[in-house]
């Protein structure tokens, strides 16, 4: 009960910012104190505004907004989301674009899950739709996952990863960005040794952490520095009452917010400072930049405690995937094993994170694969999410990596163009 209290008070607190921020818009904002004018009202309701909606942001899963995208024949197409296949922890689904004939590329982009949900990656996929069939893990809040249910650690994700690329078929090119890159390179040898065609055709690794001793940062030196102990007793909580996953140990995504905020509090206060004033001039808008990233920003999923701290343990601490002593369910997972899937590697120059170095460590793993199926690439000027969205991403990693999927697919003329059967992925669902 002393870890559900704590995740109880964090609530709290968050609701009651919430309640003074919206407390604070409407009594400033009463009609008859307009017969006074006074700046400090304005202030105020500016103030309410701005507390109201970051407070509860950090509750609310964002929408992925991506209604519709302009095709080769220059019309317009709607897209809906499909789930395609459905688990307790994670869904894969799939960006349907409505009358546009099948593409050619077959996309599976595997989201971190690392705090924030799938939609942080809105942009990457946005740039990838007019080009692709993009499908992408989506994975829930494990505040939301009853008990029942069951743990959820690195080796489960492992195997929900190599599910869902058996549902999409072996003419498939996968995308891991940032925290999934290791997992996903051991889910690909995986099938390798397992179900071999099931496997992908190529697998780009984006800003992953297979070999965190290759270039030490913060988070590296974290990794080492803190005990497991120390760790799950300052960083484990119970979810509430309020939530279905009632009872169920998790790193609270409140908890990893703070700690985002705290490394760069400064830079963080001066937004919040500049967007007040904005809101009190009426210079700011429903989906200004302020708003637009901190929407995504500050919402933030719980994770299952076992994932969270088996990541630390079995990734960071003891290096599983970089010494290649990775192992799902008591077998032995070899990356060598892997012959055929075409490997690409992108990192950023400026990425501190996981920095240079942390990346390309895959390719010297991949003993059994020739020389001509590997590549890499670093982007000089780049950062960690410049690696996956924004400038450096748009006009020059992301024609790299389609130009990459394009070198290790078949022949336009010969590739498949149907979409994974519905009846399959249930199948997969039920498993």
């Amino acid at each position: 009960m002393r870890y559900m209290a704590t995740y109880d008070l964090m609530e709290t607190m968050r609701n009651t910012n919430q309640w003074l921020g919206a407390t604070a818009l409407s009594l400033a904002s009463y009609p008859i104190f307009s017969m006074v004018p006074n700046p400090a009202l304005s202030w105020m309701a500016a103030w309410g505004e701005v507390t109201e909606r970051s407070f509860q942001r950090m509750v609310v899963k964002p929408d992925w907004g991506i209604e519709s995208i302009t095709g080769e024949d220059w019309r317009d197409h709607l897209i809906t989301v499909e789930p395609v296949v459905s688990r307790p922890f994670g869904d894969l689904i799939h960006f349907d674009v409505a009358g546009r004939d099948p593409m050619d590329r077959r996309v599976l982009l595997v989201a971190p899950m690392s705090g924030h949900y799938a939609t942080l990656l809105r942009s990457t996929v946005k740039s990838l739709l007019p080009d692709c069939d993009v499908y992408v893990t989506d994975w829930h809040n494990a505040r939301d996952i009853p008990v029942s249910e069951g743990k959820f650690d690195v080796e489960d994700y492992t195997l929900y990863l190599a599910d869902f690329m058996r549902a999409l078929g072996p003419d498939t090119h996968v995308i891991a960005v940032c925290q999934p890159a290791p997992l996903t390179l051991a889910a690909a040898a995986y099938l390798a040794e397992q179900d071999p065609d099931a496997q992908p055709r190529s697998l780009t690794l984006i800003g992953g952490p297979i070999d965190p001793e290759a270039n030490a940062t913060d988070v590296t030196d974290f990794g080492r520095r803190v005990t497991m102990g120390q760790l799950e007793e300052t960083m484990i909580q119970q979810v509430g009452f309020k939530y279905p996953g009632v009872g169920r140990k998790v790193y609270p995504g409140l908890l990893q917010l703070t700690s985002f905020m705290s490394m760069n509090a400064e830079r963080h206060a001066t937004a919040f400072s500049d967007q007040i004033g904005r809101v009190a001039r009426g210079e700011a808008s429903d989906r200004d930049p302020h708003n637009k990233f901190y929407d995504e920003y500050l919402a933030v999923m719980d994770m299952p405690a076992e994932f969270y701290l088996s990541t630390v343990k079995r990734i960071f601490k003891d290096c599983e995937i970089a010494r290649n002593d990775f192992s799902v369910e008591g077998r032995k997972i070899d990356i060598g094993k892997i012959t055929k899937i075409a490997v690409k590697t992108v990192e950023g120059g400026k990425d501190d994170i996981s920095a240079p170095g942390q990346c390309v460590a895959a390719l010297d793993l991949l003993t059994g694969l020739p020389a001509d199926k590997k590549a890499s690439y670093v982007e000089p000027n780049a950062g960690h999410y410049g690696i996956f969205a924004g400038r450096s991403w748009r006009e020059n990693i992301r024609p790299l990596v389609l130009d990459f999927i394009d070198a290790n697919s078949e022949a336009p003329a010969e590739r498949k163009r149907t979409k994974p059967r519905a009846k399959h992925a249930n199948k997969n669902a039920a498993a």
